[in-house]
Parts: C-alpha cells; structure tokens; sequence
C-alpha cells in the first residue's frame, strides 16, 4: 500500500477508534471515521492472540495490504480506517480473505 495511504500517528489510531463507527464480520471489524483529507488511509491491527508468531501475523498483513492495495481506487477519498483480524483469520487464504474485506467495505458503504 502506497505510504500516504497508511495510518500512522497514535492521534489518527486514538480518533478512530473513539468516534469511529464499527462494522463487523466473521474475520474481522472495520473501524472508521472521516478524515478531512483527499485520500482515504488504513492500518491492520493483528494481536498476538491470533498467532504467537510474528510470521503468522506478517502473512495475514501482507495479504490485506494487497487487498486494500487493489481496492483503493473503488474506495471512497476522505476516510481513515482501521482493520482489525479476529480469531480464526490465520487459517484462511487469500481469496477468503479478500471476500470478507470487500464484503465489510461495501457494508461501510466505502466501496
């Protein structure tokens, strides 16, 4: 994913996650806010309770990186979200994956 279109600051992750509105699936919850800016960015929230294992963590990061990475141009401009993996997403390939995401960007109305 493009730098610009990561969310970095701990201000930006704070204001999401306190007025941000929440959208959840089997995998994962989407948390998001508008950002008053010309892009829309993201972060993947993946904790240690998902997989002691940094690798394990890693592959599920990469994997919705490229989804996000590939959506980005449907994705509406001017919205900072975060991702957030559930339990169970370590197991999952990337087609799975990529279906759930679409599937909760199009409940948040962001696609």
């Amino acid at each position: 994913m493009p730098r610009e279109n990561r969310l970095k600051k701990e201000e930006d992750f704070k204001k999401v996650f306190k007025k941000g509105r929440g959208f959840t699936n089997n995998l994962f919850v989407l948390k998001i806010v508008k950002n008053n800016l010309d892009i829309s960015r993201f972060a993947f929230v993946i904790s240690k309770k998902i997989s002691k294992k940094a690798t394990v963590r890693n592959r599920i990061k990469r994997r919705l990186d490229n989804v996000i990475r590939v959506d980005l141009p449907k994705i509406k401009k001017g919205w900072d979200g975060i991702i957030i993996v559930l339990p169970g997403a370590e197991i999952k390939d990337f087609k799975e994956i990529e279906e759930d995401i679409n599937q909760l960007l199009e409940k948040a109305r962001l696609i």
